[in-house]
């Protein structure tokens, strides 16, 4: 049987003493922590440890000896240290040792206990303590395709990695402390500290408290029944900065929670939040510098209302052409002046209202580019906000051509019906047989000619308005799509997967330091951090905003029959 030995690297150079860590016997494997130093009292080190074990939950023990090869072999000192394995009483005792000025090591095992000792094959497998402390060992991501084999590996590293990361306590001690036992491990130089990362603790603990208050103020203004009336209810649930807002104060409240995190995943998220809005904030300032440095803002002002008049010069050479003979096809003449005065109409009412507006609107953008200071996606989604309401007669426009002609599309689908006497069963939601009499079916022809007829007119105003607001919708969703990166970017696990890869381990790999004959093999486990892809799908943050669900299939047959098609849908709303 293989018996390995997991030994921190940094405790090759460590003074002659005993082998302390923990033994997993369903691995056959033990797990070295650090090297206790002479001189020591075996009933101290055996309180120490129990101590340790008590606070740890990790059965912490005796494994074996080390003997360094740096100093001069005496014969008392090797049976010495043969000898504590009878104080200590650890089946197998671990003898590990350097001969001489040889570059491989010696290492075996004593069974004092065992009537019939057997040869065991040891690997010794060398381990950056440090690294395998702080790293968090992730699970596979795939794992309906990992075999057997494959999680019975990760479960025996994780046994290792949460045995030397629970081991924080016995790191505490270096070999500076005046107490009677000398340790040696990757802390042994002393407890890393630094003075400022202090102060900075107990600085944000009045900080944190005065964002909760005041967090815990706005969200009871925003819980208030008058945001539930219209129509601040409509306006909260439709509009993009409303909806960002009540998301960027739940990641606050997240931050500012005195509330301990309980595991790696806690932590990471709310760091991955804390670096989310500190960059989030930091381009919203940027983005405020550069509006209202050289007068932009000002320069803006002046170029909205031209380009507004043009958009509306444009649609109304749009409805003329459409008005006349669109593309040589004749429309019903009646129908399509009807059309195109109405919606000339609202293009006329759409100019006066912007012109009506236009000494405000410089004063309007001033304010709005102060909003810049709370992040980047806020000033994001305030101009999603205000293309939403520049084209705001596009959207009516949408809106009388769809719903008209989703009537007659209806309407004709239901006639259809009654020439083949079929009738839809509301009740029971589908399409039952039905005897029409001889006024029925000839008010129900002339019905079908004109919906028909005048179908290819209603088709065509349709079909323009609609893909004017797919080309809103498009512009609308590029900035949604930004917002949702900025939002759902987990860019402290990227930083740490770029700085310190050694965080975020997959697994791990080994490699061949030496191999003899009669020697045993000795390896170096080195962590290998997750792809940068997996880092992203594993701590994504959530974000506000619910995709459609719809297939193109089901995208299509809605524009076909005429069923509207909302740039918003958040989780929650109704869908039509």
């Amino acid at each position: 049987m293989v018996l390995k030995v997991f030994f921190p690297s940094c405790c090759s150079s460590a003074e002659s003493g005993i082998l302390i860590g923990r033994w997993i016997s369903e691995q056959n494997s033990a797990v070295i922590l650090a090297v206790v130093h002479f001189p020591f009292i075996p009933a101290q080190v055996k309180q120490y440890l129990s101590e340790v074990q008590r606070v740890t939950q990790v059965s912490v023990a005796v494994l074996g000896s080390w003997s360094n090869s740096k100093e001069k072999k005496e014969e008392s000192l090797s049976e010495f240290l043969e000898d504590l394995g009878t104080i200590f009483s650890h089946e197998p005792w671990i003898q590990i040792s350097k001969e001489g000025d040889s570059k491989f090591w010696s290492c075996s095992t004593l069974q004092k206990h065992s009537t019939h000792p057997k040869e065991e094959e040891i690997i010794l497998v060398y381990y950056d303590q440090r690294k395998v402390m702080l790293s968090h060992l992730h699970p596979p991501l795939d794992t309906a395709t990992s075999t057997e084999n494959k999680a019975d590996d990760a479960s025996k590293l994780a046994a290792i990695f949460d045995t030397v990361a629970r081991s924080r306590v016995l790191f505490m001690t270096d070999r500076y402390d005046d107490g009677p036992i000398k340790l040696t491990h990757w802390q042994s130089d002393g407890v890393e500290a630094s003075i400022i990362v202090e102060l900075l603790k107990q600085a944000s603990v009045p900080a944190c408290m005065l964002l909760t208050f005041l967090l815990s103020l706005i969200s009871g203004i925003c819980r208030s029944r008058v945001l539930k009336f219209w129509p601040w209810s409509f306006l909260w649930s439709k509009l993009s900065t409303c909806e960002q807002l009540g998301h960027r104060l739940q990641h606050l409240q997240v931050i500012s929670s005195n509330k301990k995190a309980q595991n790696q995943t806690q932590l990471m998220r709310k760091a991955n939040i804390f670096v989310s809005l500190l960059i989030d904030v930091a381009l919203g300032i940027l983005l405020m510098s550069w509006l209202y440095k050289k007068n932009r803002i000002g320069h803006l002002a002046d170029t909205l209302i031209p380009v507004a008049d043009h958009v509306a010069e444009e649609l109304q050479d749009l409805l003329q052409w459409l008005m006349g003979a669109p593309a040589g096809l004749k429309m019903n003449r009646a129908l399509d002046q009807v059309l195109g005065r109405f919606f000339l109409y609202h293009i006329h009412l759409w100019i006066s209202y912007i012109h009506l507006m236009s000494p405000f609107i410089e004063m309007i953008l001033w304010y709005v580019g102060l909003s810049a200071c709370l992040g980047l996606t806020m000033a994001l989604c305030i101009l999603s906000d205000i293309v939403a309401l520049l084209t705001f007669h596009i959207y009516c426009f949408y809106v009388y051509g769809a719903r008209l002609y989703c009537l007659k599309i209806y309407g004709l689908s239901s006639l259809w019906r009654l020439f083949r006497g079929k009738k839809w069963n509301v009740l029971r939601q589908r399409v039952d047989s039905c005897s029409y009499d001889l006024d029925q079916l000839f008010i129900g022809t002339l019905l079908f000619t004109i919906l028909l007829f005048l179908l290819p007119t209603t088709a065509l105003y349709y079909l323009v308005f609609t893909l004017l607001r797919l080309l809103v919708v498009i512009v609308q969703g590029l900035i949604h799509l930004l917002v949702d990166l900025i939002d759902s970017l987990p860019l402290y696990s990227i930083i740490l997967r770029l700085c310190r890869s050694y965080r975020l381990a997959a697994g791990v790999k080994f490699r061949v330091l030496e191999q003899q004959d009669g020697k045993p093999l000795r390896l170096l486990m080195q962590i290998n951090p997750l792809s940068y892809g997996s880092v992203v799908q594993t701590y994504r943050l959530p974000t506000y905003s619910c995709y459609p669900k719809d297939s193109w299939t089901s995208l299509c047959k809605k524009l076909f029959l005429g069923e509207l098609i909302y740039p918003w849908k958040h989780k929650g709303d109704k869908q039509d």
